[in-house]
């Protein structure tokens, strides 16, 4: 099975305003409001491409409740612990440029958190467990690395999406998958890139400090996989992008959901990058028939150093 874990949800309000006025009426051209949360998306796109996952995380009040439900009409399976705060919103305001507003995120007890790590204790070696995303504040620093611990106490492979120290702490417990965004990459060495070839070294230092894979995405120049001593680049798709949000957990679903199915690491990439440009090319996530409009647009070359 594969499970996703999603620490901090959200409802995604997501708004269009023509020209924002700050200090004055400002009003909606359109809006919608969607589940969110990085896991989510990923337990979302899996489901669109037919590979079943388990969602866990915590939900509370009536933010919680407009998640769930959502979920089980799409056919999402989910074991939510149920918390007594409310579950956030996040507002994304689209306009000229793009504003995100992001709540912290709900007080978690321990009892909630006892409740999660029992699920995991509930892991096989078959699993794949999907780490993504930040944490509410009210729990430790050292979660995430505590989640880890537990995940492959059972022999489970995971995948870890975060960044900065979190990502860094968890490359020595070999990862399935790491993704970072080309900036994020920059950011966990100190650095900044000019170019596809100076990311290079870097998502080639991702495979020597752990990951069993490493997916970079390169904004218009495509993405980068690191796997073994190989690198390679693929092309991206041509299309209009109308949604940032989701991208990046749509490749990992993408990339995840093939690899389940082929055991090809190169066929994943591949599909992980159809996927994540069919959402950034729809309003919300991507589905099945979106992802294989797009395959054969996608293009991989080894690089060699």
């Amino acid at each position: 099975m594969i499970y996703t874990v999603t620490l901090n949800p959200s409802i995604d309000y997501i708004v269009h305003v023509s020209a924002v006025q700050l200090g004055a009426l400002n009003r909606m051209d359109r809006d919608i409001k969607l589940p969110g949360g990085k896991g989510i998306n990923v337990s979302r796109v899996l489901n669109h491409i037919g590979q079943p996952s388990t969602a866990l995380g915590f939900l509370g009040g009536f933010t919680g409740n407009f998640i769930s439900d959502w979920l089980e009409k799409e056919g999402v399976h989910t074991q939510f612990v149920s918390i007594k705060g409310d579950t956030r919103i996040n507002v994304k305001l689209k306009s000229d440029t793009e504003t995100e507003l992001n709540a912290q995120g709900p007080l978690i007890g321990n009892a909630e958190v006892e409740q999660l790590m029992q699920q995991i204790d509930l892991l096989t070696a078959q699993d794949i467990v999907i780490l993504s995303g930040n944490k509410p504040p009210s729990l430790p620093e050292d979660f995430y690395q505590n989640l880890i611990a537990k995940v492959i106490s059972k022999q489970a492979n995971f995948v870890i999406d975060t960044t900065g120290t979190e990502l860094m702490n968890a490359l020595v417990h070999k990862p399935l998958l790491v993704k970072p965004n080309h900036h994020e990459l920059a950011d966990l060495f100190g650095t900044t890139f000019e170019s596809v070839e100076d990311a290079i070294p870097y998502g080639k230092k991702l495979v020597a400090l752990g990951a069993k894979h490493a997916l970079v995405s390169m904004a218009g120049d495509g993405a980068l996989f690191f796997t073994g001593e190989k690198v390679y680049q693929a092309t991206v798709p041509k299309g209009i992008v109308k949604n940032s949000v989701g991208a990046g957990d749509s490749m990992i679903a993408g990339f995840i959901g093939a690899l389940v199915d082929t055991k090809d690491p190169l066929i994943a990439f591949k599909k992980s990058v159809a996927t994540g440009s069919a959402t950034a090319f729809s309003d919300d996530l991507a589905t099945r028939s979106e992802i294989d409009a797009l395959l054969e647009e996608v293009i991989l070359t080894e690089i060699t150093l």
